[in-house]
């Protein structure tokens, strides 16, 4: 369909993940039952020098579809553009006119966890588009990722949203108009209906030209009225006063509005996110808790081995269960399996469940789990019989479960079923690491050493993160029961930092160092990782002989090779040449129990439950952690497997 006021549509990406790419691919094939011709283009494909002027005779309308990265940067494919269009928006070499006549639309992607950063690339890029005078057709709007205050549930609803209104106001321009209405309108009805005469774009400049909307939050009345470009001397200082007088409400209203949604406690699991993880695999208890069957207990059920915990403190793991009663983090770790569908924060301001609730949901959804395994090729009775009760529970599954405000409440209860407890927390939440009741093992996970490749890596949102890590390992050091520091390898990130590792395992002292390969879990929105990034496990083993020998006070004490995992353990756990770094859960059961009963004055320590490790689990040993009593099973065309749990 061609007319005089529009003739193609230009899509221009500075997005880095591929799904978000399909938001202009879905934008485009909109476009074309719409007649209109839609390019879709690469933003590094797309040099602002030379094209960005020819946009303004083009008849051409750029809708940009920017996402915001770290630190509120610009992805890379977007970083040239940006540098460019904001040197150009203050160069008075370009003037203040040098766009006129060109039309664009923003959506910016970002998440609003990140509250210094929210979607700063698309606010940038909308404003200095508007400084050099190119007119918008639509107020920007905003995705939001994280869904618990996403406006309409989900980044793609988010999306969704805006494009209708995109589409609508397309078509009003294939019909010629330049203004949707008068923006006179009062009360929702529209007063120029029929009187839409066609205006000159010379003619005016629209007050959301005057003065930047900054997101599709604001009303579009304001977007849709008419001004007129010149303002008498004389009446600059009340237009101004206006603006500054809208500004404020404005301000007053997001913050009321904010106060809402905080007194309304909102459910962490929105559905969009109930959707996400139930495509997972994931069994959802209450409003914020899960459940998930580990694929070590599917193949200890099997007869196939293990997880490493069994190899290193003699878990039975066809009978753990892996939970969490928060799926909230307050990290976005590159290397996070889930793909980032969890909600993150920084705080707990969500409605909360009991504790009760959702340990008897968690056992019944596990054992239906289980029970789905019955006469299943392979499986053997008796493992099929004693995985129906619970004895251990990692609390890793997913999410921070440090930021349940009930934790000790929960894992008192575990204890009270003889269920033990592997507690992993993410090292930012140092007084509730102190506040904790015993745990079985309490982790802390170190995925970097310096305060750099920490930001890299784990991209806390909390602004002191690293002195919130430093308190974590000192909160760690104080505890008498059983602590391991977790270190995961991610190759080209933190394998070179031997030195500084060995000063944060001084100040926390751990009983216990798992030293991990990254593992790979495909194409994921919110990282670029890849498999260039998992180390083998020899390049593993090479590294934790190195970091072993500046510990003096630890050694390698376990291995398993098929997790590409192994354990550097506190010398105190090696006994007259004898490594006891396995449990004896029953003691431990025991020393909760008077800790409980005495009011927390009978203390216990980790020796008070240690147990000796078997000679096939040894760091050297033929067997390198596969356990004998079971059988190995190799898929075909996989020569090596180096996934992990």
């Amino acid at each position: 369909m061609d007319n005089h006021w529009l003739r193609r549509l230009q899509i221009i990406l500075g997005l880095i993940f591929f799904c978000f790419q399909g938001f202009a691919r879905n934008l485009a094939e909109d476009l074309h039952a719409l007649d209109l011709i839609a390019e879709v283009i690469d933003l590094k494909d797309y040099d602002p020098e030379d094209s960005l002027s020819d946009e303004c005779t083009s008849k051409a309308i750029c809708v940009f579809l920017l996402a915001t990265y770290t630190d509120g940067l610009p992805t890379e494919n977007a970083e040239w553009f940006c540098k460019w269009l904001e040197e150009a928006s203050t160069d008075f070499r370009y003037g203040q006119t040098y766009l006129k006549g060109m039309r664009y639309a923003v959506f910016g992607l970002g998440n609003s966890v990140y509250t210094g950063h929210y979607n700063t690339v698309s606010k940038n890029v909308d404003k200095w588009l508007w400084m050099l005078s190119a007119a918008r057709i639509l107020t920007r709007g905003e995705g939001d990722a994280n869904v618990v205050k996403s406006r309409h549930g989900s980044l793609e609803a988010d999306f969704g949203s805006w494009k209708a209104r995109l589409l609508k106001r397309l078509e009003a321009l294939v019909r010629g108009e330049k203004k949707a209405c008068s923006g006179k309108c009062k009360k929702g009805t529209c007063k120029s209906k029929g009187k839409g005469k066609v205006l000159e774009q010379s003619e005016h400049h629209s007050s959301e030209q005057l003065m930047e909307t900054s997101s599709d939050a604001e009303s579009a009345t304001g977007e849709e009225a008419d001004h007129r470009s010149v303002v008498d001397m004389e009446d600059l200082g009340n237009v101004m006063n206006l603006m500054r007088k809208a500004k404020v409400e404005d301000s007053r209203q997001e913050l009321k509005r904010r106060k809402s949604e905080e007194e309304e406690h909102r459910e962490m699991i929105t559905p969009a996110l109930r959707e996400a993880l139930t495509k997972q695999g994931y069994k959802l208890i209450g409003s914020h808790s899960g459940v998930k069957l580990c694929r070590w207990t599917k193949s200890m059920l099997r007869g196939r081995g293990g997880c490493y915990k069994h190899t290193f403190y003699g878990i039975e793991s066809h009978r753990c269960m892996e939970a969490t009663p928060s799926l909230a983090c307050a990290n976005k770790c590159v290397f996070c399996w889930r793909h980032h569908t969890n909600p993150v924060g920084t705080e707990w301001r969500w409605k909360m469940d009991p504790p009760e609730i959702i340990l008897q949901e968690a056992l019944q959804n596990h054992q239906n789990m289980i029970k789905q395994f019955r006469g299943v090729p392979g499986v053997r009775p008796e493992r099929f019989e004693e995985g129906l009760t619970a004895k251990h529970c990692a609390l890793s599954l997913v999410g921070e479960p440090i930021m349940y405000p009930e934790i000790n409440a929960f894992i008192r209860l575990l204890h009270r079923q003889r269920i033990s407890s592997f507690l992993v927390t993410n090292a930012q939440f140092p007084e509730e690491i102190r506040s904790l009741v015993p745990v079985t093992q309490l982790y802390v996970s170190v995925d970097a050493s310096t305060k750099d490749s920490l930001k890299k890596i784990d991209r806390p949102l909390f602004k002191d993160f690293w002195q919130r890590f430093l308190d974590s390992l000192k909160a760690l050091g104080e505890k008498q029961q059983r602590t391991v520091y977790r270190l995961t390898l991610v190759k080209a990130w933190n394998v070179d930092e031997l030195k500084a590792y060995a000063d944060l395992i001084s100040l926390g002292q751990p009983d216990f160092i798992e030293v991990k390969g990254v593992t790979y879990c495909g194409e994921s929105s919110a990282s670029n990782l890849t498999m260039a990034n998992v180390p083998w496990h020899e390049e593993v083993v090479h590294f934790v002989r190195q970091l072993a020998d500046l510990l003096p006070d630890y050694d390698i004490a376990s291995e398993h090779e098929h997790s590409n995992c192994l354990l550097i353990a506190h010398r105190k756990f090696n006994v007259e040449g004898q490594w006891w770094t396995w449990i004896d859960y029953e003691r431990f059961q025991e020393f909760a129990q008077l800790y409980e009963e005495s009011g927390g004055q009978r203390t216990f320590s980790a020796e008070d439950y240690m147990a000796r490790t078997p000679d096939w689990a040894l760091f050297g040993a033929k067997e390198r952690g596969f356990d004998p009593a079971d059988t190995r099973f190799q898929r075909k065309n996989k020569t090596k497997d180096i996934s992990g749990c």
